[in-house]
Order: structure tokens, then sequence, then C-alpha cells
């Protein structure tokens, strides 16, 4: 799967870019007609939660999305990855319903 990485007010270092396609490469055993991803990486200002993951999955016929805030990367991108998991199964489910 193509992942776009996009890293505002700093700079991600290759072992968070590696671990969130690892990731994101795990959704594929879900669902594998997965286009792509385009994932944010955030620095907000205040609190202890001020790491912010956004992930855009582009998926045939539809858009899923997830965004979470944690005090790591890691732990956002873990959180984003489960509600995108189960937002690629409805999808599945949905698909062989028809």
């Amino acid at each position: 799967m193509i992942v776009k990485v996009q890293s505002i007010h700093f700079d991600a270092d290759v072992k968070l870019i590696d671990f969130i396609q690892k990731k994101l490469d795990k959704l594929d055993t879900y669902y594998d007609r997965t286009i792509d991803a385009e994932v944010i990486l955030k620095l907000n200002n205040e609190g202890i939660e001020n790491k912010t993951v956004e992930i855009k999955l582009n998926v045939p016929g539809e858009q899923l999305f997830a965004t979470k805030s944690s005090s790591s990367f890691e732990a956002a991108t873990d959180h984003c990855t489960e509600a995108l998991k189960r937002q690629v199964q409805k999808h599945k489910e949905k698909l062989l319903a028809h």
C-alpha cells in the first residue's frame, strides 16, 4: 500500500514512518483492495495528549478516516489503525451483503 506521511511543525524520523507503514500494511489482511493512505502528524501545544495522527484510507468507492490524539505518535497510530480496522471490516461486510 502506498502511504504518504505529512508532518506539520516538525520532521518525522525514519523509525516513525516505518512504524506507521507496518501498521497500515497490516490492514491489507482485512481488505486487500486498499488504494492508498494519507497520514498527517500534528504537534499541538496544549495538554499532555499533544500529538495527533489523522489517517485517510482510500478504498474503492469510499474514503475511510480516523483521527486520534495521544502522548506519543505510536500510541495515536495504534488507536487510528484499530478504528480503521473496524471501518474496513464494516465496509467489506457491506460489500459482501450486496
